[in-house]
Formats: structure tokens, sequence, C-alpha cells
């Protein structure tokens, strides 16, 4: 057989297997993706926005700072674990973070209280960010004070 043969044969075979090739390859795939979309369009009396809540002023039954919400600290289903304060601090200086739940903070006359003193959360334990979580913006978490 001459090189020519050889050329044309080789030509052919890969002119009919082309089509073959680019049908399998061409395959589509369909991604079905649900949205979750709130069908409430007004906030009810008593909710409160997370950008009024965080860094508000928490106080105790007697009237007194006890401290600042810092942070809120959600689960995988999307549900408040905690709320971070920051207790004990003067001038941004020796406080220390303590975790408590939501539901012990009330809203009363569009401010946070809780049924604690300064002193019960000062001498609870000290709560810590972890940097390895999952969850976004973890690298801008606060820093763990002692």
């Amino acid at each position: 057989m001459s090189k020519m043969t050889m050329t044309a044969i080789f030509a052919t075979a890969m002119a009919l297997s082309a089509p073959l090739a680019q049908a399998q390859t061409t395959t589509t795939t369909q991604v079905t993706r649900t949205s979750t979309v709130a069908t409430v369009n007004q906030m009810t009396p008593d909710e409160i926005r997370a950008t009024k809540f965080m860094g508000s002023t928490v106080y105790d039954v007697e009237n007194r700072n006890i401290g600042d919400v810092k942070d809120m600290v959600f689960n995988r289903e999307g549900r408040i674990d905690a709320v971070v304060l920051d207790v004990g601090a003067f001038l941004g200086m020796g406080g220390k973070y303590v975790a408590v739940k939501l539901a012990d903070i009330k809203t009363d006359n569009n401010r946070l209280t809780l049924d604690m003193t300064k002193e019960q959360l000062k001498s609870a334990q000290a709560y810590l960010f972890n940097d390895q979580s999952w969850g976004y913006g973890s690298s801008t978490a606060p820093t763990n004070r002692k």
C-alpha cells in the first residue's frame, strides 16, 4: 500500500469517528437548585434586626450595663447557638467574652436585658472563638480574650 492510500484511509477513519466522539462529549447536565425565599414582607413588633442587635448594650434587671453583644454563633441549620457578650471591660480593656443563650436575652423598651448580674457574667467561663470553624467570616471573628 502506498503512503497516499494509507493517508486517505486514516483521514477517512478520522472523519467518520469524529461525529461519534463529538456526540459522546456533548452530554448536558442539568442542576436543579432550590432556594428559600421569605414570604414575609414586613417586620413584626417582636422582631429585631441583626444590625441593631450586634453591638447593643445589654442591661441586667437592676438597669446596669453588663456588656455588649459582640457576636452571634450559628449552627449548620442556621439557628443561633449562642450570643457572645463582651463583659467586664473598661475602656475596651480587661473584659472577656461570655456566651449566653439567645432565649435568655429579652427586649424591653427597645433595649436588651438579661436576668443575670454583671458579677455572675464576670464569674462565668470565658467563651473562646474557633478560627477553624466552617462558618462564613471566620477569619474576621473577634480575637480571644482571657
